[in-house]
Formats: structure tokens, sequence, C-alpha cells
């Protein structure tokens, strides 16, 4: 990586979750066993709590609960590593301006039994990742979220870390050539990759409007960087807390409008773009950052059982660009 943060050349363009007999190249192996060694040797009065997996432990991180009323969780790989310090200093800081929950940091771990990445220790926050179906009130939920986003661009963005390698570079202006998820060649390669399945001319016309909107002139706002289904949580119907900030940057918002095309639908999408006043120009370039999260696996299209919303997702995002351009 060079001083400004790009990658080699090589890793333009390229997906980060290719794997080698069930591990990325550069993943360390983490289980339930390992948890038990960090913890006991470094947190001695939770020794005895027992470690358990969770039903998803994520791609990037590996999540474990630690008792009843904590959880652990640890970078997988080098790039998230500065996941851990980012969380233990700004979560604390921001909680307190947003309506919804957030993980609270109780405890930093540091590099120990042959793991090599700092760690943390959590409150546990209970509920099942964010899906419509799961929502009571749908309109409700969608006011919410966007009342959150809102709420996280109000605070004070001093001495807020950037846009950089171990965020993904998330907040990035469209049309900025670093490692990405929107970077050019991955999002063109990746709809190259429908050919056949998808409309792919209609894929590509989204993309194209994102990179052709006007850049935001206004200063950068906090993101959350990834508020997708998995980074959400619902108990009882309602929409409860918001997680995973490992993506967290000071940058352009358009990014956090990945929740209007990975959570929402056609109806509660208007609502949530009405509450949080997105402008066109905003809204154009939050459909770039939306194709990361809908533009599936090939292998999807050819399954009956995902096809369906996976299609639907394609369709929406197209809609709305032949509607608002």
């Amino acid at each position: 990586m060079d001083r400004r943060g790009h990658p080699p050349p090589a890793q333009i363009g390229r997906r980060h979750r290719v794997t080698v007999g069930g591990l990325r190249p550069d993943e360390v192996p983490i289980d339930a066993a390992l948890v038990r060694r960090l913890v006991a040797a470094q947190f001695p009065q939770w020794a005895e709590l027992p470690v358990r997996s969770v039903a998803r432990s994520g791609m990037d991180n590996a999540t474990y609960r630690l008792g009843e009323e904590m959880s652990v969780r640890l970078p997988r790989v080098p790039r998230w590593a500065g996941q851990v310090e980012r969380e233990q200093r700004w979560l604390p800081r921001l909680a307190p301006h947003l309506p919804l929950a957030v993980p609270v940091p109780l405890a930093e771990g540091r590099p120990d039994e042959g793991f090599p990445f700092p760690w943390s220790v959590y409150c546990w926050l209970d509920g099942e990742n964010a899906t419509l179906d799961r929502i009571t009130e749908p309109h409700r939920a969608a006011v919410e979220l966007a009342e959150f986003i809102a709420a996280l661009q109000r605070i004070d963005p001093t001495g807020g870390p950037p846009p950089e390698w171990s965020n993904g570079f998330r907040g990035v202006p469209m049309g900025d050539d670093r490692d990405s998820a929107v970077v050019e060649p991955r999002i063109r390669d990746r709809i190259a990759a429908l050919a056949g399945l998808a409309d792919t001319d209609a894929l590509t016309a989204v993309f194209d409007a994102a990179l052709a909107a006007p850049a935001r002139a206004a200063p950068p706002v906090w993101v959350h960087g990834d508020p997708a289904p998995a980074n959400m949580l619902v108990r009882d119907g309602r929409l409860t807390a918001v997680i995973d900030f490992g993506t967290l940057a000071v940058g352009d918002p358009a990014v956090d409008m990945i929740a209007a095309w990975t959570f929402l639908d056609a109806a509660t999408r208007d609502v949530f773009r009405a509450t949080l006043a997105v402008d066109d120009a905003t809204w154009a370039r939050g459909r770039g950052w939306g194709l990361t999260g809908v533009l599936p696996d090939p292998a999807v299209l050819a399954d009956p059982v995902h096809a369906a919303p996976a299609r639907r997702r394609l369709d929406d995002i197209v809609a709305d660009h032949r509607q608002y351009g």
C-alpha cells in the first residue's frame, strides 16, 4: 500500500472473499477455543464464562457470545484490524447522540495466544438481523432508520477517521480509484459477470449515472458505511439497534444509502428518502453504493430459491434510476 492508502495495483478490482481451503489467503483461523484462551489470559474475571459461536458470525470479523451479557469480536484478516481501535474510540462518543442502540465496548484485547490482532469485548445486543418481514410497521422502521442516519450526520466530525484502507474506503467519492467496494473495475466486473442472466446494460446505466452525479460540495459527515440488514437488529417487531461500526468514517453520506436497496422496498424507500431529505445527486451516488449490496453472484440467479428476491432488488434499482435519473 502506498502513502495515500492505495493497495498494490494487482488488488484493484479484486474481491476479498475468495477462499482457499475454506479460508481466505490472509485469514487467521478463529474458533471458540482460541477465544477462551484469549479471555482467560487477559480478562481472568471472565475466564469461567462460556464461549459459544453465534448463528451469523460475520465475514470480516468473527463474533462469539461470552456468557449471557457479552460478546467477543475478532478481525479475521489484517485489513480489518484497525476497526477495533476505531470502534473502541468512537462508539462511546457517538452513542449518546443516536436514537437506536449501538454496541458498547467493555474491553480491548491485545494480540496474544498466536492471534495477531487487537480484539474487543462488547455488551451483548439481543435481536435478529433486520428484514422487512420481521418488522411490524415497516414505514415506521424506515423513518427510524432515516432518523438514525440523520442523527449520525449531525454529530461533530472533527478528528473522525477519513475513508481509509481499514474501513474499506467507505465514504469515498464516486470515481475514487482506491480499493473500495465501488472502485470502478470491481463494479464493472461484477456487472459483466451477470451477462445473459440480467440486464447488464441497465445496471451499467445505474453505475454510470452514479459516476456522473455531482460530487458532494458540503463538508464530509459521519457515515456508518454498511447499514445492511446483517448490521441492524430487530426485536419484537421493532428496529432496535445498528451494529458493526468497523466501516465508520467521515465521508460522503451517499454510502449509507445502501440501506435503501438492501433493506427497504419501494414504498418504504420513498419514506426513508423523504425523511432523510436526500438530494438527487446524493441519491444517484447512493444507487452506485447500492449496487454493492444487490449485485449477486451469477450462481444466485441460477438458483430457483434465491433468484426471485435477487432479481427483485436488481429490478428495483434499475426502475429507480429510470424514474429519477
